[in-house]
């Protein structure tokens, strides 16, 4: 891989059953400051290109590579431990960190010190999903996997969250799964279709 680009997929050819495929001779290529959004019907295989790009699922045939990658999940309620607070769950996974990255960052995001803390219950779903937002920009990734960020958001915070996300983007390169076409056509510099692949033959 160049040096811009964070993800590269190199016909990949995946299914649960080889009958079955989800992708059939796949590519796709992503630079750091640009985001891509994957959208399609729930069930379509949004969720099971995330799981490819993390192997946590090994394609049929093809290569994945990419660089340094943190992700950010659609309930955040399920990304956090219920029983510690937010900056402990924060310096868990990231390597380090400067006060003044951490309160410029906080600062942008609209987090305050009493806030990160708390627990996760103690926090609303907006709140919740902008510490996913300080964590994961404070792990410094080449790529961000952002899967539904704000479908479990109202309508207002999930525009602030998304804007918020969306202004970190010349540090990264961000794949983006979300079943909301009005809000890829906003912010992708592409967009791929999963219910449109040609997976005949």
């Amino acid at each position: 891989m160049n040096k811009n680009c964070v993800l590269d997929i190199n016909n990949v050819t995946f299914g649960y059953s080889p009958e079955n495929l989800i992708y059939k001779n796949f590519d796709l290529k992503l630079s750091t400051n640009k985001i891509i959004s994957i959208v399609g019907s729930s069930g379509s295989g949004k969720s099971t290109l995330f799981e490819l790009i993390t192997q946590n699922l090994k394609p049929l045939k093809g290569t994945i590579k990419s660089k340094k990658v943190a992700s950010i999940y659609q309930d955040p309620y399920s990304s956090f431990h219920p029983t510690y607070c937010i900056k402990e769950q924060i310096d868990d996974v990231v390597e380090s960190y400067s006060i003044f990255e951490l309160e410029n960052l906080m600062t942008h995001l609209d987090l305050s010190n009493t806030l990160i803390m708390k627990k996760p219950h103690q926090l609303s779903g907006g709140q919740l999903q902008r510490c996913s937002i300080l964590r994961a920009v404070l792990m410094k990734p080449d790529l961000l996997l952002a899967d539904e960020p704000t479908s479990a958001l109202d309508n207002l915070v999930a525009l602030d969250t998304m804007r918020m996300l969306v202004s970190f983007i010349e540090n990264f390169g961000i794949l983006l799964i979300t079943h909301d076409e009005t809000l890829a056509a906003w912010c992708s510099d592409e967009i791929i279709n999963i219910e449109k692949l040609d997976t005949n033959g």
